[in-house]
């Protein structure tokens, strides 16, 4: 996602989603800004593995973020085998000030909402409420009738694992308005969000491919919604941040623009050209990525979010294997897939980790968990705009997670 007061004159709508981020999609997220969530497989230097990482490894990786990667500001927590975390940063949270980065702020997450969201519509199918093998239009009937888009023709399961051909709202939605800062303070209805991703034709008949579509998760909040007769980010709220004690996460209000406590600003490049001037954009409506990519949270909360789940406190132990149950997903790096709002990605050091990254004007976050208990989540308070700073951010967190071993 995007958006925030530019410093000076009015920043142009969001430039064409390269065509690298769109197909990896995190995370705008779509990938999108709101949600790209892998990118690029980790450069050379990372595939080197664990063995003779030394103990700043991850400290030298935020700073490498700052320096070569051209982001403001970094920060990131990990969590070992024996559950020892510690915190990190990099850069500066302002611009104008220069002032340190806290430890464990608070960032916007983008598409990692779509792991909570996900986890959410399976503990409602576990306690009866939703079949996910049912069709959309099962609990939304007639909702997803437009430009061959037909509720009756995927399923729950299929709007989760992003193969329903659901075409993707973000670039038409932001796109369309005169100047980013007009889009990024306006306040969306999730209806009207929906209604711009279905105007376009479907991306393939469902089932039959995979594509990142932002507008599926919508599709599901609503849902949600619809089943449970309350308000998305209570149920999110009341069933995952409260019983965690996920102290720093939150499903900002409506109307919420700022940042709740520390925080890093976050920037905009106003263009896509390396070394493009920044904009800040901490500032901004999320309600146009909403059930996609709304949420606020801390590196370590998305931590103990993802190693509660993997441990099977949210959701019962069927439930939680089909949610690992992986497709693969054109684009992203090899051996990388996708689950029920869940990706699975490799390790340079060997086996794979549990994530779902998240892009949203301002921040990127990159996160995973691994079975053996091992965690990491870095942010940086920019969106890449090149390959190469995005490549740097993905080598950076399999650099975290190989540290712990």
């Amino acid at each position: 996602m995007s958006p925030s007061h530019p410093t000076r004159a009015a920043l142009p709508p969001p430039p064409a989603t390269p065509r690298w981020r769109r197909a990896l999609a995190p995370a705008t997220a779509a990938a999108v800004a709101l949600g790209v969530l892998g990118l690029a497989a980790a450069p050379a230097a990372a595939e080197a593995g664990a063995r003779a990482r030394p103990a700043d490894a991850v400290q030298t990786a935020l700073e490498g973020l700052v320096g070569t990667g051209g982001f403001p500001g970094t920060l990131a927590s990990t969590r070992d085998r024996g559950g020892r975390v510690r915190d990190y940063t990099a850069g500066v949270a302002d611009l104008a000030t220069r002032a340190k980065v806290p430890r464990n702020g608070k960032v916007r997450i983008g598409s990692t909402t779509k792991t909570f969201l996900a986890t959410l519509v399976l503990q409602l199918a576990g306690e009866g409420k939703i079949d996910l093998d049912a069709p959309v239009e099962t609990y939304l009937p007639g909702l997803i009738r437009a430009n061959g888009n037909d509720g009756r023709r995927f399923t729950v399961r299929q709007a989760l694992q992003h193969t329903a051909g659901l075409p993707d709202y973000e670039h038409d939605l932001l796109g369309s308005w005169p100047s980013w800062t007009q889009a990024r303070h306006r306040y969306f209805e999730p209806r009207d969000v929906l209604d711009v991703g279905l105007a376009r034709q479907p991306a393939f008949a469902p089932g039959t491919g995979w594509a990142y579509s932002n507008t599926g998760y919508i599709a599901l909040g609503l849902l949600v919604q619809k089943i449970t007769g309350r308000p998305l980010g209570e149920e999110i709220t009341n069933r995952i941040i409260t019983p965690l004690r996920l102290r720093d996460t939150y499903w900002p209000g409506v109307g919420e623009q700022n940042i709740r406590g520390p925080h890093p600003k976050g920037y905009r490049a106003k263009t896509n050209e390396p070394g493009a001037e920044l904009a800040e954009v901490t500032q901004l409506d999320p309600s146009w990525a909403w059930a996609a990519g709304q949420m606020i949270s801390t590196p370590r909360d998305v931590n103990r979010f993802l190693g509660a789940l993997l441990d099977g406190r949210l959701l019962k132990p069927d439930l939680l294997q089909q949610m690992k149950q992986t497709v693969a997903a054109p684009g992203f790096p090899k051996g990388w897939s996708y689950g029920l709002g869940l990706m699975k990605i490799e390790l340079s050091c060997g086996g794979h980790a549990w994530a779902h990254g998240g892009d949203i004007s301002g921040y990127e976050v990159r996160n995973g968990a691994t079975e053996d208990g091992r965690a990491a989540t870095i942010a940086v308070t920019a969106m890449p705009y090149t390959k190469p700073a995005a490549d740097q951010v993905n080598a950076a967190l399999d650099t975290a997670l190989c540290a712990q071993r």
